[in-house]
């Protein structure tokens, strides 16, 4: 390995244990519970060993007090393991929840803005013209994220090509299936009051992701409104690019 390579590599360090830092706090606080569970092991016939030998030495029983008070020490690095990987867990789990709560917070305000932007480009270009930037937005996606057959889902709900920009998925559906899923959840949220965004994918054929539990729609907020952009993909074939006209929302 060069100097130079080592040097980038010296260089990106921090940068890579921070973006890791959930992987590897939980990666040392389960090696410390081992080595709690080991150590404890390892120490305990140390300490009945005492115990024998101070009740011999005393021709007496030993209280809980006193058992305790004769074998703490044994067990030192038992608890500071036992607290070290506690603390790892919990300090892992606070750094996903807090970039979680980032990541919702960066999305609720994209979702403010793409409201604003869609209702300031209706009151600028009419309605006629203001479909035409939903299109060209529609087609720079797919150019950006283009379809692998390989990895096209199939729903078994239709077989037109649809792209859903939201979790990056292709998938095999038709707008029919899609407008009567909508219909069906939009029904249920008279009832539920909110639809989350992993119902929807359910309901459309496609597994959860992350986020989805998070994110969906308040019929206090307003009801779920496809919009639909007709694309071609890479190789000429005809893709359905799915929006949204009310986005889903951060629900908790």
């Amino acid at each position: 390995m060069s100097w130079f390579s080592l040097e980038n590599i010296v260089k990106d360090l921090p940068t890579t244990i921070s973006k890791h830092s959930p992987e590897i706090l939980t990666g040392l606080g389960i090696a410390g519970m081992i080595f709690t569970v080991v150590a404890a092991v390892k120490v305990t016939p140390k300490a009945m060993r005492k115990i024998d030998e101070v009740e011999i030495s005393e021709n007496k029983r030993l209280t809980k007090t006193e058992i305790v008070k004769e074998t703490w020490k044994y067990y030192i690095p038992v608890v500071i393991s036992g607290a070290c990987s506690i603390a790892c867990i919990v300090g892992a789990n606070s750094i996903h929840l807090n970039r979680n709560a980032a990541l919702i917070a960066a999305y609720a305000i994209s979702t403010r803005d793409l409201e604003l932007y869609k209702k300031k480009a209706v009151d600028i270009l009419g309605d006629k013209k203001a479909p035409l930037i939903n299109d060209e937005v529609a087609k720079e996606k797919i150019e950006e994220n283009p379809v692998d057959r390989s990895t096209v889902i199939i729903t078994g709900k239709g077989d037109s090509l649809c792209y859903d920009p939201l979790s990056g998925r292709y998938f095999e559906s038709d707008i029919e299936k899609l407008r009567k899923a909508v219909n069906d959840l939009n029904r249920r949220m008279r009832d539920e009051i909110q639809i989350t965004l992993n119902e929807f994918y359910y309901e459309i054929g496609l597994d959860s992701i992350k986020i989805g539990d998070s994110l969906g729609w308040d019929i206090d907020k307003g009801y779920i409104e496809l919009e639909f952009s007709s694309q071609l993909d890479k190789d000429g074939v005809p893709c359905l690019v799915i929006g949204h006209y009310n986005p889903p929302k951060y629900l908790y």
